[in-house]
């Protein structure tokens, strides 16, 4: 839900004329993040539990709404949720076949060991997810029983005309929607391949609210890769932005490129981590 929010916003502007990675290119993707990650933080939840907007949220006439608040020029300070109509450690494969078959799988028990619980017998470690509740009574997201709680994990597809086009993933828990929307950037508006999209240097923004946790205060930063030119840092901070002098690799990231031929595709996949792109 959030990668896609971060896209309806992100249409309302011209990316492909922009210089990928440039100051003007992820001064967009960071408005449109903070925007994203204080509906996520606000809404998203069990819709067992609770009346979550998932349409509205999702929605081309909402993204028109909140575009509004994107300067282009300037970073925001304070961002809050919007007001929707409400009616009602990661692994990551992706795999495709001969016949045009494809998968997106990814599998986290979120923290280190997760709940470090093994049940007998049983040879694997149990998430503890559960953290992402949240204490607060009137929250979406309360902790009750038998509710599914927040998660982060994204298993993607893209698809064309209702046909599967690009099955991936990233990695990297809360960053994941940034994640995606950068890849996904690299490749529709910038015409790159799976593999250059992966191979890109990244940024990630902190400081939006979350699920568990309250309202997030100012603009908060952003952390980059190494690859950045300066001269981008600059420009964004002269926008606004509070930038982050401590280099972080971002992410990890697996993708499948279907073409028109189902015999034939083309794979990608992240320096970052350990994995490969492979086809027999």
């Amino acid at each position: 839900i959030t990668v896609l929010q971060m896209l309806n916003l992100l249409q309302h502007f011209e990316i492909s004329d922009l210089e990928p990675n440039s100051a003007e290119h992820l001064h967009l993707l960071i408005e449109a993040k903070k925007l994203a990650y204080e509906d996520r933080a606000r809404y998203y939840a069990d819709p067992e539990f609770a009346d979550v907007p998932v349409e509205w949220l999702i929605s081309k006439d909402y993204a028109a709404e909140r575009v509004d608040l994107i300067d282009p020029r300037r970073a925001s300070r304070s961002v809050r949720p919007g007001d929707p109509e409400l009616d009602s450690d990661t692994i990551y494969m992706t795999a495709a076949d001969k016949d045009g078959n494809m998968i997106s799988l990814i599998q986290s028990i979120y923290s280190q060991w997760g709940s470090a619980i093994v049940p007998d017998g049983a040879g694997f470690a149990m998430h503890n997810r559960g953290v992402s509740y949240s204490l607060e009574s009137e929250h979406p997201n309360r902790l009750e029983p038998h509710k599914r709680p927040f998660h982060t994990i994204i298993p993607a597809f893209v698809t064309e005309n209702g046909a599967p086009l690009l099955s991936f993933g990233v990695m990297g828990g809360s960053f994941q929607p940034q994640g995606h929307s950068q890849v996904l950037m690299h490749m529709l508006d910038f015409g790159m391949s799976p593999q250059q999209a992966g191979d890109m240097p990244r940024i990630e923004h902190f400081g939006s609210s979350q699920p568990a946790t309250g309202l997030a205060e100012g603009g908060g930063s952003v952390a980059f890769e190494r690859g950045f030119a300066d001269e981008v840092k600059v420009a964004l901070a002269q926008m606004g932005h509070q930038i982050s002098g401590e280099p972080r690799a971002e992410g990890g990231y697996q993708a499948i490129w279907r073409t028109d031929d189902p015999r034939v595709y083309f794979g990608g996949s992240d320096p970052r981590k350990d994995g490969g792109a492979f086809g027999y």
